[in-house]
């Protein structure tokens, strides 16, 4: 893609699944690649497996704190000397029933899926500013944040919310050049899915492909990368406060 090559990449929540396909994409494309995650462990063998695509660092961050987030700033930016583009990816997911969710259960779910998300989009806007560059960033969302899922209300409505802050933030950042968008994948093969899938029983997989999904298949961490990379790319250059939903068309089907 057009742009990539020496471009200096933040991935929040890059450590496995879909973040870790995004920085491998991100470095045979010719980026320099930091990637935050929450677990040193899981972060640094992330690290481990990425260098041989390219230059990567990292830094083990919550990105529900703000000491955490302003920490995986500063070590992005010492890292890669500035910031070009934001894969903004971590979130976490359970199934839990609408009666059944707590005050607690509903404000740990919002701490990492929007608060955390806020927090790294800001963070990341205030250094793009400040550097009068220009940029991307591209926020993870759902299509569960266009459409509504049994057991899955506060996970529903963190994706949901998403999509109006990647909206807004393109109304209040297009005069920076700084373009803004989301990405609202379906049901996609990474660790976190397979836990939660797991519970569900060992043919649970293949009858969602079937019923649910028109392609008649469960879509993997590294198509949603390439989108994540054509929206950070010049071939993306004129788009921004929308979303691009990669589901295998589960979305449209009735």
């Amino acid at each position: 893609m057009r742009g990539l090559r020496g471009k200096r990449v933040l991935i929040a929540g890059g450590s496995s699944g879909i973040g870790e396909a995004t920085a491998r994409r991100f470095l045979e494309e010719g980026a320099r690649v930091h990637l935050g995650g929450l677990n040193p462990d899981e972060v640094a063998a992330a690290v481990d497996r990425l260098r041989h695509y390219g230059e990567v660092s990292a830094t083990a961050a919550d990105v529900s704190d703000e000491a955490g987030v302003q920490r995986l700033l500063q070590q992005a930016q010492e890292a890669l000397g500035g910031i070009d583009a934001l894969a903004n990816n971590a979130g976490t997911a359970w199934r839990e029933g609408f009666l059944d969710i707590t005050p607690a259960h509903w404000d740990a779910m919002m701490a990492v899926n929007l608060r955390g998300m806020f927090l790294v989009a800001q963070a990341v806007a205030r250094v793009l500013v400040a550097q009068g560059t220009g940029g991307s960033i591209v926020n993870m969302s759902s299509i569960n944040g266009m459409a509504g899922e049994a057991e899955y209300t506060h996970y529903n409505a963190s994706k949901a919310g998403i999509l109006m802050l990647t909206r807004t933030m393109a109304v209040e950042l297009g005069v920076h050049r700084i373009r803004v968008n989301a990405l609202c994948p379906g049901y996609i093969e990474t660790p976190l899915n397979a836990q939660i899938s797991a519970s569900l029983g060992e043919d649970f997989v293949a009858a969602y492909a079937r019923d649910k999904i028109p392609l008649r298949r469960t879509g993997q961490p590294d198509e949603v990368a390439a989108t994540y990379a054509f929206l950070a790319s010049d071939d993306a250059s004129f788009i921004t406060g929308t979303e691009i939903v990669v589901d295998g068309g589960q979305l449209t089907a009735m």
